[in-house]
């Protein structure tokens, strides 16, 4: 049970004032500092904290809305984390029945690790699906794409936009428009003229993340992969849905290994929305 000091503390929304303290906790359990990531989120979503009186972060969570401003249709809930010296305390619950109270009918989803997954199973998320980390340096080869793909510019982003909430299921603009300043490589694939997917490639402490991978198929999806895989001068890794087991199989072929499997979870909804065969990769799983 948490001392009562510690469950006084109240709960308050980070900025981007909070980025080095929402770092410093990342690396206090073992996850890399991920500055980057942790500047998307705090700017093309919102953060929840606990101060610690001692300073830094007791803990720390992001949340990523979706739909209209005013009636978000769908919210991601990430980053979830309680420093280690306050861990086992009720403090990661504490933060998660803020959150779910601030959303109210705004149904949730979020990437579960093995350990966080009995947290949330308790506080009422369901397993919807499953999603493989994999991660490694990429090897060219077999058959060449047969896809044509080239770097977007500024005049793909209506129909890139157009895309990514047919396939998502609702408009990402806020996060989908960030990409050509928060991605090192932005590629959109064509056919007879018209986009039929589009995946970047973001830096992170260690590796490239590729995401988000949409494609109108797996040879699509393949084709950005390796057209990202080539300039790439570090380690890839992505989060792939199991069910894309032909690309999941292709790209351990390619030198990639899964080092971790989290599931899918969600809150006051029964299946995300949108075509899970046309999304590949989340952005990242922070962000759903």
């Amino acid at each position: 049970m948490p001392t009562p000091s510690l469950a006084a503390l109240p709960v308050r929304r980070l900025t981007l004032r909070d980025l080095s303290a929402c770092a410093d906790l990342s690396e206090d359990r073992g996850w890399p500092r991920e500055e980057h990531k942790w500047g998307l989120l705090l700017t093309a979503g919102r953060g929840y904290g606990i101060d610690d009186p001692e300073g830094g972060l007791v803990s720390a969570c992001t949340v990523t809305e979706y739909g209209p401003p005013e009636r978000p249709a769908l919210a991601a809930v990430g980053m979830v984390l309680v420093a280690a010296r306050h861990a086992r305390r009720g403090v990661g619950r504490r933060l998660m029945r803020h959150v779910i109270s601030a959303m109210g009918p705004t149904p949730l989803t979020l990437h579960a690790t093995p350990n966080g997954r009995p947290l949330y199973e308790e506080l009422g998320f369901k397993v919807i699906g499953r999603a493989d980390m994999v991660s490694g340096r990429f090897s060219p080869g077999g058959p060449a794409p047969r896809t044509a793909t080239r770097a977007a510019t500024a005049e793909d982003l209506t129909a890139v936009l157009r895309l990514d909430a047919e396939v998502f299921g609702m408009d990402r603009t806020h996060i989908i428009a960030r990409l050509p300043a928060f991605a090192d490589r932005f590629r959109v694939a064509e056919e007879d003229g018209r986009l039929i997917g589009y995946a970047a490639s973001w830096p992170n402490t260690h590796h490239d993340v590729v995401g988000p991978l949409v494609a109108r198929d797996t040879e699509t999806a393949k084709a950005l992969v390796s057209s990202l895989a080539a300039h790439a001068h570090r380690p890839l890794r992505t989060d792939i849905d199991v069910r894309h087991e032909e690309l999941l199989g292709w790209v351990t072929a390619r030198g990639l290994e899964r080092v971790a499997d989290n599931v899918v979870m969600t809150y006051g909804a029964a299946e995300l929305p949108g075509d899970w065969t046309r999304r590949f990769a989340p952005l990242t799983v922070a962000a759903g």
